[in-house]
């Protein structure tokens, strides 16, 4: 089974079905497909193919720079925010580390391959699956090397409260903790800040960031790591193996910060489909949901007789299920959210799962 989303091949071959039969709930990828700009841009730079990307994609570095206002010495773009998580790691060699469960698979991994202790931080179902001042006690009487933090968490989309999240931004500075706070799915909160404007004031924050989901190019594979940390970051460069990057995400990188249309297009999309969905399931008495703020949402199947993710596989439509997340059980589910059409036919799908139909 796999540890991410987007297992589609497995769960078709499961079914005896083609993959393109199946509506996939189960990867957060906005369903407004790639940029238009982006398709244009890689049909009329075909040519890109035929030689090697800058070894130090300095036209890549530079478009970041300008999104984000800041140097491009603060920047290394690399092959999805996963490649980065493992750089970081590298780079910190931390002895001790603390994760937030139930989180992103990939954290631990990492900081398993340098042998690192982990300290686990239960959210509880009770607390919200939020993190709360426990987390801050937590810190101060155990001061791990590193913290990795969600914002929002994956798998359930909830961003910690505001000034919670500063607190810890803190408490990690003056206690010198890494913090690498994982902004993957940020972008889809308009107006979101996020902690890049901080970098210059906590040399020890490390901001992951992708453009996978948010533009829809899992396929291409993008992500980037933002620090204050100059000295990190170069190290970070000349540690990792060359070209990790192909030329077309590189392409991309440098053109769809700046496609608006496209990035307000998706959160009018997103506010719209957000709000029906998470009120459509909300309907269902079986079904427990949180409002998350990215463009997923989490949920717990109140039937636990029920195989939510077998069950509607048999609708062809596949949703990821969570019982490998640390903290969750089987009954834990998330779902991606779709252009109103496939959302409405997930709706119809769990009504009849569960005999609402």
């Amino acid at each position: 089974m796999s540890e991410h989303g987007g297992n589609v091949l497995e769960m078709a071959l499961k079914i005896g079905t083609d993959a393109a039969n199946i509506i996939d709930f189960s990867a957060n990828i906005n369903p407004l497909g790639m940029p238009e700009s982006l398709k244009v841009a890689i049909v009329e730079q075909l040519a890109r193919a035929e030689h090697y990307p800058d070894v130090e994609y300095r036209q890549l570095h530079s478009a970041l720079a300008r999104a984000h206002h800041c140097l491009p010495e603060n920047i290394m773009a690399g092959n999805g925010a996963t490649e980065l998580i493992y750089a970081v790691v590298q780079y910190l060699q931390p002895r001790s580390a603390m994760l937030l469960t139930p989180g992103f698979a990939e954290y631990r991994r990492a900081l398993q391959r340098v042998g690192c202790q982990i300290h686990d931080y239960a959210m509880s179902e009770a607390e919200g699956y939020q993190p709360n001042e426990r987390l801050l006690n937590t810190l101060e009487q155990q001061r791990p090397d590193c913290l990795f933090l969600a914002t929002p968490n994956n798998p359930t989309g909830l961003m910690p409260d505001a000034v919670l999240l500063q607190a810890l931004v803190q408490c990690c500075h003056q206690h010198q903790i890494a913090l690498i706070v994982d902004e993957a799915f940020i972008d889809f909160q308009p107006h979101a800040p996020g902690l890049i404007p901080q970098l210059t004031d906590f040399p020890r924050l490390y901001v992951l960031r992708s453009l996978t989901k948010f533009f829809a190019i899992p396929g291409l594979r993008l992500g980037y790591l933002l620090s204050g940390d100059l000295a990190g970051i170069q190290q970070m460069k000349q540690q990792r193996e060359p070209w990790t990057i192909n030329a077309f995400a590189a392409l991309a990188g440098e053109i769809i910060l700046d496609d608006q249309p496209y990035i307000q297009a998706t959160h009018q999309w997103l506010a719209q489909q957000q709000h029906w969905l998470y009120q459509a399931l909300c309907k269902i008495p079986a079904l427990q949901v949180w409002r998350g703020t990215a463009n997923y949402l989490f949920l717990r199947c109140l039937r636990p007789e029920i195989d939510l993710q077998q069950a509607l596989l048999q609708h062809h439509i596949l949703i990821r299920h969570c019982a490998n997340y640390p903290g969750l059980t089987r009954d834990h589910y998330r779902v991606a959210i779709k252009s109103a059409t496939d959302n409405q036919k997930l709706v119809t799908a769990m009504k009849q799962v569960f005999g609402h139909g």
